[in-house]
């Protein structure tokens, strides 16, 4: 099997973090999750898109060379960050295009009406498993949301 990176995209609840839970256990690959280090390294300090932005860049900036690394010991890894804008997705780029590597962004596309529905069902379940959980924090997040276009030079496989 080859080594790759799994990237994900797709809107808030729309069941990214359930495909990389699958992705993983079937390509026998690291995961690595990004809500999980938000709320373990800083618990209680996420509570705005800037605080977010601020602590994720601080993560990514840990991250990266890590997963550089598992990927030219030839470990794949299914990385559980947002590829939701074209910036994200930049920096998702840079994470393999030094490697020899492939590469795949899995694309959940799931309407509005289906993500708030899986919303309140995680809010139900997990009440404390993300920072931003009402409709109007999803449809303030969901703004920022850019699917991705063949000419970003990904290879996208759409669920």
């Amino acid at each position: 099997m080859d080594t790759t990176l799994h990237l994900l995209c797709g809107k808030m609840a729309s069941g990214k973090s359930t495909l990389a839970i699958s992705l993983a256990k079937n390509n026998n690959a690291i995961l690595i999750i990004e809500d999980e280090w938000l709320r373990k390294l800083y618990p209680d300090e996420v509570h705005t898109i800037d605080d977010y932005q601020k602590y994720s860049t601080r993560i990514k900036n840990i991250i990266s060379l890590h997963v550089t690394e598992l990927l030219n010991k030839g470990i794949s890894v299914v990385l559980d960050f947002p590829g939701n804008t074209i910036n994200q997705r930049k920096w998702l780029r840079s994470l393999f295009e030094g490697c020899d590597c492939l590469h795949i962004l899995h694309y959940v596309e799931a309407s509005n009406e289906t993500c708030k529905r899986q919303l309140k069902k995680r809010n139900e379940t997990y009440p404390d498993q993300t920072a931003f959980t009402s409709d109007e924090e999803f449809d303030m997040i969901n703004k920022y949301f850019q699917p991705p276009s063949e000419d970003e030079g990904l290879k996208i496989i759409r669920h």
